[in-house]
């Protein structure tokens, strides 16, 4: 099954990857939900030697992981983090799993229950190809940065980086830092019809 194409710097490393990296703190606890192979989980440990955790639902991936020496467990984030005590981590990171969650409210919430900050990055379904497609192929759209088709997505929620903006105002969560990516590089300009996919960084308000 095909993974979403993310812009990635000259090094071959994904340009959400090192926006992470940037905004993590030397030393902190991490929280990585959704960690896969722990690709991102190990670079925050070896750069910014964090106290990391991984929880993965897929157990080849969970198996990679662990290999990596990294601290990875097997579960689902719909389940909630009821094992963890309030403000255990430093951050919590959501990485492109959040639109597979059936409990959205519900897992943000865990999220800031149990860390200070959460980063969330996620696809932008407004991109301007997967409208272009709607609009002219008259088919659900499918485009490098969404390359599943509707039969077999893992994706059961289609939102905006607005979208999202929207609702952390409406559930009252404040967004501290955000970074829109295009297929090759940051997008500053009108956002959620150009970029491809949005990282933010959010707390409590």
């Amino acid at each position: 099954m095909p993974s979403s194409i993310i812009a990635r710097a000259p090094s071959g490393e994904r340009l959400d990857h090192l926006f992470i990296v940037d905004v993590v703190e030397q030393e902190s606890r991490v929280l990585d939900l959704g960690c896969g192979r722990g690709v991102l989980l190990k670079m925050l440990v070896d750069r910014k030697d964090v106290r990391g955790t991984g929880v993965e639902i897929m157990e080849e991936k969970v198996y990679d992981a662990v290999g990596k020496g990294l601290s990875v467990y097997h579960g689902d984030i719909n389940e909630g983090l009821s094992y963890y005590p309030d403000g255990m981590f430093d951050y919590v990171i959501i990485g492109q799993t959040l639109q597979q969650s059936r409990e959205t409210e519900f897992v943000l919430q865990e999220c800031l229950r149990v860390g200070r900050n959460v980063i969330v990055s996620l696809p932008n379904f407004a991109n301007w190809r997967a409208r272009t497609h709607l609009l002219f192929a008259g088919r659900a759209p499918v485009t490098k940065a969404l390359p599943y088709e509707w039969y077999n997505t893992p994706n059961i929620r289609s939102l905006s980086v607005k979208d999202f903006q929207v609702f952390a105002r409406e559930q009252g969560f404040r967004i501290t830092r955000s970074l829109h990516l295009g297929p090759r590089r940051p997008v500053t300009f009108l956002p959620n019809l150009f970029a491809e996919h949005g990282v933010f960084v959010l707390t409590k308000a």
